[in-house]
């Protein structure tokens, strides 16, 4: 599996359906942030957006020219979906020495533990895409999001006990089943644990919301300094996990920081809004900005961890909504020397 900066193909996004759950009584708030989600990527990418039909088509297009975001770029394609998340219900791209050069993995989806059926369309994405691009499609048969896992494209893996250990996701396979079919399936040689994930996040803690490679040996994680925050204890110790980590060669990881953005709580429920959801595009960085204190801050590390990419920021406030960010939305096509 490539990591994220790698050469893109083109950038897969599943658009919100107006009768979805995702964002409960906000479905029209939140399409100005997923327009310029498009938009940013005009001048980096192709993209892909998987819409149920052609009537979907029609309202997505018109979103787009609404808020103006330039699509002479997108490519829709009519597959069924029944949320956003295409991170996680998305397929994982490998690429490979031989004729086709790539193929697909379709993992097993349950909508993070069975919290939001149906899902049956989702479970079936990555298989169609596949269908769509002439790919072969290979199935590990075991549960995995693509949100819950992070990779440096020459061999580590980063992920969470608290979400790959969780029982409502592979109850049947002990820690080294899953992580023998993650070296099986993914290329991996190390396998990295990390612990909680963050306040709010309803995945049981995905590590796109906590840690992120941006180069081979480099990560950037979030810290939250307030001592109360229900956040900082996970994270002081995630923080003190990758310090004492290596990658697969044994070099340690050179670990930054990002801070957390202020407590946001809607409807009574705090929302996982973290920096670190941040999307990887061939020539731009999405970042997700909350009309907060720390926003600045956050760009400004991005901006030194990135310097050959332009730092996006785009307000998320509605988008959070939904409990998930940019990574979280996409999913990256590897491009083919």
């Amino acid at each position: 599996m490539p990591a994220e900066w790698e050469p893109h193909a083109a950038t897969w996004l599943s658009w919100p359906r107006p009768d979805g759950i995702s964002f409960p009584g906000a479905y029209e708030r939140v399409q100005p942030a997923l327009c310029a989600m498009v938009d940013a990527l005009a001048g980096s990418e192709p993209v892909s957006i998987n819409v149920c039909d052609a009537a979907h088509e029609k309202v997505v297009r018109g979103f787009l020219t609404q808020h103006r975001a330039r699509h002479e770029h997108v490519t829709f394609h009519h597959i069924p979906i029944n949320e956003p998340w295409c991170r996680d219900h998305g397929p994982i791209f490998l690429t490979r020495a031989e004729e086709p050069r790539a193929l697909v993995l379709d993992w097993d989806y349950n909508a993070w533990g069975w919290k939001y059926p149906p899902f049956d369309d989702d479970n079936a994405v990555p298989t169609r895409i596949a269908e769509k691009l002439g790919l072969p499609v290979v199935e590990p048969g075991m549960v995995l999001e693509g949100g819950s896992i992070e990779v440096n494209g020459t061999g580590t893996l980063l992920t969470t006990k608290s979400c790959l250990l969780n029982p409502n996701r592979n109850p049947e396979l002990t820690q080294k089943q899953i992580e023998k079919r993650l070296h099986d399936y993914l290329g991996v040689t190390n396998i990295l644990w990390l612990g909680d994930g963050i306040e709010g996040d309803d995945t049981d803690g995905h590590v796109d919301d906590l840690t992120r490679f941006v180069s081979q040996h480099v990560v950037v994680t979030v810290v939250e300094e307030d001592e109360n925050d229900a956040n900082h204890d996970p994270l002081q110790h995630n923080l003190e996990l990758l310090h004492a980590m290596s990658a697969e060669n044994d070099t340690p990881l050179e670990v930054h920081t990002l801070p957390m953005p202020g407590r946001i709580v809607r409807d009574g429920q705090r929302l996982p809004a973290s920096y670190a959801n941040f999307y990887i595009a061939n020539t731009v960085v999405l970042v997700p900005v909350f009309h907060d204190a720390n926003d600045r801050w956050a760009v400004t590390v991005l901006e030194k961890l990135f310097p050959s990419r332009k730092v996006v920021p785009i307000d998320c406030r509605e988008l959070i909504w939904g409990l998930g960010a940019f990574h979280c939305l996409t999913q990256q096509q590897p491009l083919i020397a």
